[in-house]
C-alpha cells in the first residue's frame, strides 16, 4: 500500500467521494436521525468550491470540503472511509485545508459538527480548534490563522 496522496478533487472523483462519505457517516444514521444529508450533492461541491480527496493505490479514502467566504474558510464537510480509520488521514485533510485557507488569504477556519459526535470535536481541539458555540444539534468551532 502506497502513502497516500492530498490531491484537489476533479469531477471524476464524484462516485467515489460520494460512497467515501456514505461509508463514512453509515455507522451515525441510525444514531443520529437529524444528520443532514452528508455525500449528496459532491459533484456541485467538487465544481463549486474547493475539495481535496487522499488516495492510495486502493483508491480513494478520505476526503474535504471547504468553502471560502470572503477571508473565512468553512470546512462543510470531512469523512474518512472507515477502512482508511486510524492512518492520520482527516489531520492530513485539515493540514490541506489550513494551508489552502493561508495561500487564500485567509484569516480564520471555522466548521460545524453534530454535537453527538463528541470524537469530533475532541479531534479538532486536538488540531487547534476552538468551541465557540454549542446548540442543541452542533458545536461551532474556529481556528485562527
Amino acid at each position: 500500500m502506497t502513502d497516500p496522496l492530498i490531491r484537489p478533487a476533479t469531477t471524476a472523483d464524484a462516485p467515489a467521494l460520494t460512497a467515501c462519505f456514505s461509508a463514512a457517516y453509515a455507522p451515525w444514521r441510525a444514531r443520529l436521525p437529524d444528520l443532514p444529508d452528508v455525500s449528496g450533492g459532491l459533484d456541485d461541491d467538487i465544481r463549486d468550491h474547493m475539495v481535496f480527496v487522499a488516495e492510495d493505490d486502493s483508491g480513494l479514502l478520505a476526503g474535504i470540503v471547504l468553502v471560502q467566504r470572503g477571508d473565512v474558510l468553512h470546512v462543510a464537510n470531512l469523512a474518512v472511509h472507515p477502512q482508511a480509520s486510524g492512518r492520520g488521514l482527516a489531520r492530513r485533510l485539515m493540514d490541506a485545508a489550513e494551508a489552502q485557507a493561508r495561500a487564500s488569504g485567509c484569516h480564520r477556519m471555522y466548521l460545524a459538527t453534530h454535537r453527538d459526535m463528541p470524537g469530533n470535536v475532541a479531534l479538532y481541539r486536538h488540531l487547534g480548534w476552538r468551541v465557540v458555540e454549542t446548540g442543541p444539534r452542533k458545536v461551532t468551532m474556529e481556528k485562527g490563522l
